[in-house]
């Protein structure tokens, strides 16, 4: 679905300038502290035996996360245009030390990704790498370009969510601009790329956003979130988590969705047996962003299987969403509907209040997992249940 604020419209309204497209062009001081928020972040609720903490307050729409070595995170943000690195005890992970805002100007950077000594941004159009940035964390060297036409259109999805992969390559979703169209190729769709931008590759298409992947440990293969499209009602479609087991696979957006149900404005003549079917089917306008596969001992009851982040539903009669689910199994073959979720996060109060909307999940080297929050600007740990007693 399309991440609007709560109750509100989907589209995120931009002011497009030369100054924005610029971006470090324009930037004021780098590397200062940032200031934490008067407010201390409300805390989610969590599931029977599992502890949160605040991590970090004070990271203004923070979105994806990018593990540097051991004691340092990176976060992208969406509207505060800023990428971040967290530092923190690798032993002791209670909170971090140390927030610094180490690049900004941006438009909408929420694409990030750590490679070799390297930390790689996406912003809406165009790729950027910042070298050697564990030696210039307090003063940055200008980003160097590297891909500057990546495909764009006035409207949304536009925002990205990158990594690299186990071959190497770094793979970067090109969103749908809008809600059901098919506007070309070059939308809707997955690619991947050498770390220099040379040698694009497209490896799913009808894919209509996608802000959250990762590689299954042991196997490689290659899992995203994806969301469903709006304005079909509380319950249809279903939001997806997809296995991607041929290269140039066909998602079946916007002409199917969620594996059986036809689009009722662009399904006609494109029946669904043509299309690659969601591997979960995770049901209606959750929002499913940031994704990692879990690896830790300190939950044991998840090793091996999937954790999600649902940014949350703004146009059913009801929330949905606003949580952080853990699937242990993930099926290998065919479709399934999610079963046996576990909520790690909840952001809804009984009575309704949304707290917070969780972005994207990772996992830390003693098991706990950080959790970003876009809405409250805060970073929070889940431990399991053996730390949290």
């Amino acid at each position: 679905m399309a991440q609007g604020q709560p109750g509100g419209a989907s589209r995120v309204r931009r002011r497009r300038s030369a100054v924005a497209m610029m971006a470090f062009s324009v930037l004021a001081v780098l590397a200062r502290v940032t200031p934490a928020f008067a407010a201390t972040p409300i805390l989610p609720a969590v599931a029977p035996g599992y502890g949160v903490g605040v991590f970090a307050p004070g990271v203004p729409s923070a979105r994806e996360f990018a593990a540097g070595p051991p004691g340092l995170m990176f976060v992208g943000s969406k509207t505060a245009g800023n990428v971040y690195a967290l530092s923190y005890d690798p032993l002791s992970p209670t909170k971090a030390t140390r927030v610094r805002v180490i690049a900004r100007g941006f438009e909408m950077p929420t694409g990030i990704a750590y490679r070799n000594g390297d930390l790689y941004i996406a912003d809406i159009r165009r790729i950027l790498v910042v070298r050697d940035v564990l030696h210039h964390l307090d003063a940055p060297a200008k980003p160097e370009v590297i891909v500057n036409d990546l495909p764009w259109k006035e409207g949304d999805h536009d925002w990205k969510f990158i990594a690299f992969g186990p071959d190497g390559k770094l793979y970067v979703p090109i969103g749908s601009p809008c809600n059901a169209c098919y506007t070309g190729p070059d939308f809707a769709t997955i690619l991947r790329m050498n770390a220099d931008g040379s040698q694009r590759e497209r490896i799913a298409s009808g894919v209509r956003n996608t802000v959250g992947f990762d590689w299954q440990p042991g196997t490689g293969t290659f899992w995203f979130t994806e969301n469903g499209r709006d304005n079909l009602g509380d319950d249809l479609p279903s939001d997806e988590l997809n296995r991607l087991d041929k290269v140039g696979a066909h998602f079946g957006f916007p002409y199917c969705h969620q594996g059986d149900l036809a689009d009722p404005e662009l399904g006609q003549g494109h029946p669904c047996e043509r299309y690659t079917p969601p591997a979960v089917r995770l049901g209606a306008h959750l929002a499913p962003l940031g994704m990692r596969f879990y690896t830790g001992t300190a939950m044991p009851e998840l090793r091996g299987g999937v954790v999600i982040a649902e940014h949350g539903s703004w146009n059913r009669t009801g929330y949905a969403g606003y949580r952080v689910i853990g699937l242990p199994r993930v099926p290998t073959t065919g479709t399934a509907t999610a079963k046996g979720e576990i909520v790690l996060m909840n952001f809804l109060t009984p009575d309704g209040q949304v707290t917070g909307r969780p972005a994207d999940v990772q996992p830390l080297s003693d098991g706990s997992i950080l959790v970003s929050d876009d809405r409250q600007g805060a970073i929070f740990r889940l431990v399991g249940k053996e730390k949290a007693s």
